[in-house]
């Protein structure tokens, strides 16, 4: 005896007859248009079981109901765009419809063409152009003004700050002193050539020098402790007398050490005395 082959929900005999599957299970065909049909988004009515069905992100359509929402061409087998608000359309109407327009030229941007997107907008590829020398920009580095874009180069000689050592313009980053740009690489100590940025440094007749450098090249010595007068620190007040300096904590009677800083004093060969030592000598 052979097994029953039933309709799931009536219970007709299948063996022989046409019928449909829901989730693997036999449903004649009656039932299936009754109860399982799925709906065409586009006509609203059941998709029965003699009807192709067509299926695109969980929505259903009759085949003869897949066309373009505009100018109503088939889809069955051409490529389509499916739009936020559900429709359905060919190609052609979709670029027209919804797609980006370029910011240079402002006509449609077709899917899959090259194209350049900036903060939102977008443009042909060859339409990003640099709004100096008006060459396309492409994948190159770019630089804004405003609302226009730039080349690298074109921005450098139009806009960039130049170094005040190599003269070269300063694309980015570099430091300021006494009003003058420098790249960073450029602004260093004139002896050991040691970056400055950040660290302590003096200027002497136009150049730069770190601390090390400067007390050993350039700084007088201090005619009374014989090291060298820097500026810095306890040395920043100096005393000059005639062809001779010393720090201020230095300018002392040799014999009261009594500090002649803004006082009357006497020289005698490379000492300094109070007047009152200078009495007793």
């Amino acid at each position: 005896m052979t097994e029953r082959f039933d309709c799931f929900y009536c219970r007709e005999n299948l063996q022989g007859k046409k019928h449909a599957k829901k989730d693997d299970k036999p449903v004649c065909v009656r039932c299936f248009d009754k109860l399982c049909a799925n709906t065409c988004a586009e006509c609203r009515k059941p998709i029965g079981a003699d009807a192709k069905e067509l299926t695109h992100k969980n929505r259903h359509w009759h085949e003869g109901c897949f066309r373009c929402a505009k100018c109503y061409k088939p889809l069955a087998n051409e490529s389509f765009a499916a739009k936020d608000d559900g429709k359905i359309m060919c190609g052609k109407c979709g670029d027209r419809d919804g797609s980006s327009r370029c910011q240079g030229c402002y006509k449609v941007i077709t899917p899959g063409s090259k194209n350049v997107e900036y903060k939102h907008k977008v443009w042909h590829e060859e339409c990003f152009i640099c709004f100096e020398c008006k060459q396309p920009i492409r994948s190159q580095s770019f630089l804004t003004k405003g609302d226009d874009m730039y080349c690298t180069a074109c921005h450098e000689k139009k806009f960039a700050k130049h170094c005040a050592r190599c003269k070269e313009a300063i694309s980015s980053g570099g430091i300021t002193y006494q009003d003058q740009p420098w790249h960073s690489e450029c602004f260093v100590c004139n002896t050991c050539k040691k970056p400055l940025a950040g660290a302590r440094f003096t200027a002497h007749e136009d150049q730069f020098y770190c601390v090390n450098c400067y007390k050993a090249d350039v700084a007088k010595k201090c005619s009374g402790c014989q090291n060298p007068i820097t500026g810095f620190g306890r040395g920043t007040n100096v005393v000059n007398y005639e062809d001779k300096t010393w720090h201020e904590y230095c300018f002392n009677c040799k014999k009261c050490s009594l500090s002649m800083a803004h006082k009357r004093f006497v020289i005698n060969g490379n000492d300094i005395y109070c007047s009152d030592c200078a009495k007793k000598l």
